[in-house]
């Protein structure tokens, strides 16, 4: 009866259509402030809807669906009994059926096996209780005044639906009890100054107009995100129902076309975003994620633009470089030691050539400009954003936001507390901690097991017959070991994944926030590790524990750990940074966005018995509730955020053995925000607005790390030490033979001299390697030299002076750059200005009510001259009234 009535009230408004934002209410009258009149709300006077196309109504075609809850339909044990096709019960009832058919001649009747039949009572009982539960759980919801309207015959088999409507009232109570601001009729407009920075502010405006997407934000036929609240609470209680609900969703409706044309189609991927339409139709949360993420794609233009300079510079230079032309050179005649035990042989410094100049268009001196560049813009792409998102927080009207926020309970957390199933498991902290430990392990082990890869197929390549094999061993194993470091990256990075939220989900963590922290946490620290731990090992560790000739450094019994080529190990940590970028972009960012739900989608309808006219027929007949059951659900944002954050720090941290990271960085973007945009459109169901001031934890934070690649990957520091002290001319004319030692190959240990010591058609006394030692004639054979601690403290020294200047210039940008616009500094204190100026007018109007009432009390009762006067009744003007 209760819900009878509800659905015959014609006042009911819905709030779904309203073209202001939730902060543009005003949900109690006051003189100062904007009013709406539910009259305007969702219904012309007639009670038609005010906009139609605006998506699916209740079967009246007046109040229109807020939020949907699926759930499970089962049939009567009766009906099951003859149509179940794929239950575990059937099959064996058909088996022992064909049994008895088999036994005896004439057909026989099926008896009711008592097993069977007890467990269909049992399930019968369990759909009872559930049953018994949604209608308990439908009853409280029509008491917080909420509207329902069932749907069990829609044409999903086993699925109903339960849509809901939040009226106008129920919306304006709601409003009240978040305190939500409202606008006030005096407005102050800031005017801008005619400074030079504001007008070529505004001439950039107009130039750049043709690129805004022709959205108004404002238009009416944008759902607002007022219902959020009620999607929201009701979000968190569905959880509650423990299973009896099996999904929840709110509805995408027509500003889902508007987004493709104007956002997700890839023909406007020049344009801007259309950010307050995204946060109207998603929320404040994920116009926040996709704001950050046009702001970093569009701070990457220069970066790119600087990076493809740098790399031109290289490539113009590379002739004039004269370390790569004395090692080109074959009148200098330098043999190098083998590079493995036994099966390899002495050779050529020559055939490096190849190396040597393709490594000088990665680690020449404009590495160092361009490392100090970005590592000054990060910081600017740090200060944009600040004030980017100052900016928004204004429009949005999110600035008290983080002071009114309510942090809410878990709907887990607290069934768990209803279940009295809370207890203290101190287990829990200590298995977590040795999961991820033991994770972090099995990461430095495939690290470890690609290093032994890279030794043993070396190996194999020297003895090989193939003379394709034996003329490019250096290429094919970088390559190959670079695949499968980005094959280990990108499998490891799903599995730690699902750990990392299998292990949040197993704490229980109180509230929302505290369990977005959580998995953060966990799973950007074993990301972290899974995609950098191989690039850092090139980066500082590769070559640095070697050892001399004749005193190799052995692991695992006979491995002798690897060495960087004769022009440093930049060149390899460049081809493995270039690989995994491009490998995670292309397949794990792109690749598997697109291709896993349309995979999903051809698995359904493999499973689906119509044919793709009948299932065209049947899209084109089904409502927008049951269209959007088939959509994925929302998983969150931090998927998303972490492959931005992986990115960015390849592209600041290792920016110095690779300047084309900005570039592959700015093309994948552009790729990435489309794709996202189309699935969060067209492939997931509309997600549960949620608020948020900024993008919390995801801020990228890293150290300046350029110095060190600089300092101790390439050969920058040497060529300068070499240069300035050890050069008779000042050039860097003998620079090659500077570096190299020499080892004489009488003092090889047993069996790791060369089988084929006459490879090169001569024989071998002296032999040359990398490395900065005494020669086997001098008083201390094979010490270090000199040399190599004079060019250690400069690498030293370089670290720390880089990395001061940076700070320097880093803190003297930070304090230029105002965190907040003045234009918003302006028209906030304004506002202030304006709030204390409508409380002190609501306070003297409150004296004047008493002091005309007193005097009124005075004049017609004077015996009551002596008692005290009564104190005036009046509504307390709440943050809600006023903004």
């Amino acid at each position: 009866h209760q819900r009878e009535t509800k659905k015959e009230r014609p006042s009911e408004r819905s709030a779904s259509s309203s073209s202001c934002s939730p902060l543009c209410f005003c949900w109690e009258s006051h003189p100062s402030c904007l009013s709406p009149s539910p009259d305007n709300y969702d219904l012309f006077d007639d009670g038609s809807p005010l906009y139609p196309q605006l998506g699916p109504y209740f079967s009246d075609g007046r109040r229109r669906v807020d939020y949907v809850l699926a759930y499970h339909i089962q049939k009567p044990s009766g009906i099951r009994r003859q149509s179940s096709r794929f239950g575990d019960t059937n099959f064996i009832r058909r088996l022992r059926r064909s049994l008895s058919m088999r036994s005896s001649r004439a057909p026989l009747q099926p008896k009711e096996d008592p097993e069977i039949a007890a467990q269909e009572q049992r399930t019968d009982y369990h759909e009872d209780d559930k049953r018994f539960r949604r209608e308990e759980f439908e009853e409280n919801l029509l008491e917080t005044g909420l509207e329902l309207e069932k749907d069990d015959g829609c044409k999903i088999p086993g699925i109903g639906f339960l849509k809901i409507h939040a009226p106008w009232n129920v919306l304006c109570r709601e409003a009240e009890f978040m305190k939500l601001k409202m606008p006030t009729k005096k407005v102050y407009d800031v005017k801008q100054g005619s400074n030079v920075v504001e007008k070529i502010r505004l001439f950039i405006h107009k130039v750049t107009a043709p690129l805004h997407p022709k959205v108004d934000a404002n238009r009416p036929d944008i759902k607002s995100g007022l219902t959020f609240y009620i999607q929201f609470k009701t979000h968190q209680i569905v959880h509650l129902s423990n299973g009896v609900y099996t999904s929840a969703y709110p509805l995408h409706d027509v500003s889902m076309t508007l987004l493709y044309e104007e956002w997700a189609s890839y023909s406007v991927f020049y344009k801007y975003q259309p950010i307050g339409l995204i946060r109207k139709y998603f929320g404040e949360k994920v116009g926040l994620y996709f704001a950050w993420l046009g702001v970093y794609t569009q701070m990457l233009i220069p970066a790119a633009i600087v990076g493809v300079i740098v790399f031109l510079y290289g490539c113009a230079t590379v002739d004039d470089n004269i370390p790569s032309m004395e090692i080109c050179d074959p009148r200098n005649n330098i043999t190098m030691c083998p590079l493995c035990d036994h099966a390899c042989s002495y050779w050529k410094l020559v055939t490096a050539c190849g190396t040597a100049r393709a490594s000088h268009l990665f680690d020449n001196p404009a590495t160092v400009f361009f490392s100090i560049f970005m590592a000054l813009w990060a910081v600017l792409f740090m200060e944009h954003w600040k004030r980017r998102q100052m900016r928004l927080n204004y429009i949005w009207d999110l600035t008290g936001f983080g002071e009114e926020e309510e942090d809410h309970n878990r709907a887990e957390y607290e069934f768990r507390v209803m279940q009295k199933t809370m207890k203290q498991e101190h287990s829990i902290p200590k298995v977590k901690l040795g999961l991820c430990l033991l994770l972090i392990a099995v990461t430095f082990a495939i690290v470890f097991g690609v290093i032994l890869y890279r030794i043993s197929i070396k190996a194999a390549l020297h003895i090989s017959t193939y003379p394709a094999a034996r003329s490019n061993i250096r290429a094919t194993v970088k390559t190959t070991a670079a695949i499968i470091n980005l094959i280990v990256i990108i499998i490891l990075d799903e599995i730690y994944a699902s750990i990392a939220r299998w292990l949040t989900t197993l704490e229980v963590p109180k509230t929302d926030k505290s369990f977005e922290e959580r998995l953060i946490f966990k799973t950007f620290i074993l990301k972290f590790v899974n995609a950098f731990t191989p690039i850092v090992y090139l980066a500082f560790f590769r070559g640095r524990l070697v050892g001399r000739p004749g005193n190799y450094l052995y692991v695992v019994g006979s491995y002798r750990m690897e060495e960087c080529a004769h022009a440093g190990c930049l060149m390899e940590l460049c081809i493995q940074l270039c690989i995994t970028m491009l490998g995670k972009q292309l397949i794990q960012n792109n690749l598997f966005e697109i291709g896993i739900p349309k995979l999903k989608k051809l698995l359904r309808k493999r499973k689906s018995d119509l044919d793709s006219k009948q299932e065209e027929e049947l899209n084109k007949t089904m409502q927008r509730h049951e269209k959007d059951h088939f959509l994925g659900p929302f998983v969150g944002l931090s998927p998303e955020y972490m492959e931005m954050i992986i990115q960015f720090g390849m592209v600041t941290l290792f920016v110095a053995s690779f300047p084309l990271a900005p570039l592959f960085a700015l093309l994948n973007n552009i790729i990435e925000i489309r794709l996202d945009a189309k699935k969060f459109v067209m492939e997931l169901r509309r997600p549960i607005a949620a608020k948020a001031k900024d993008i919390g934890t995801f801020q990228p934070q890293f150290s300046v790390l350029q110095a060190f690649v600089i300092s101790f990957t390439s050969d920058f520091i040497p060529r300068l030490v070499y240069q300035y002290t050890y050069s008779p001319d000042g050039t860097m004319h003998g620079f090659i033979n500077h570096t190299l030692s020499y080892f004489n190959v009488s003092d090889f240990q047993p069996g790791t001299d060369p089988l084929q010591p006459m490879h090169l058609g001569y024989p071998v006394d002296m032999c040359r390697y990398k490395d900065y030692r005494e020669p086997p004639w001098s008083n201390t054979p094979y010490e270090l030299s000199k040399e190599f601690w004079a060019i250690l403290a400069a690498r030293l020294a370089f670290v720390i002076v880089f990395q001061n200047v940076v700070m320097l210039m880093s803190d003297f940008v930070d304090w230029l750059i105002p965190d907040i616009p003045k234009d918003i500094s302006l028209q906030i204190h304004k506002e202030k200005i304006l709030m204390v100026e409508l409380f002190m007018k609501e306070e003297q109007g409150k004296r004047l009510a008493a002091r005309d009432k007193d005097s009124q009390d005075n004049y017609t009762s004077p015996s009551s001259a002596n008692e005290s006067p009564p104190q005036p009744r009046s509504r307390p003007i709440s943050h809600a009234n006023c903004c």
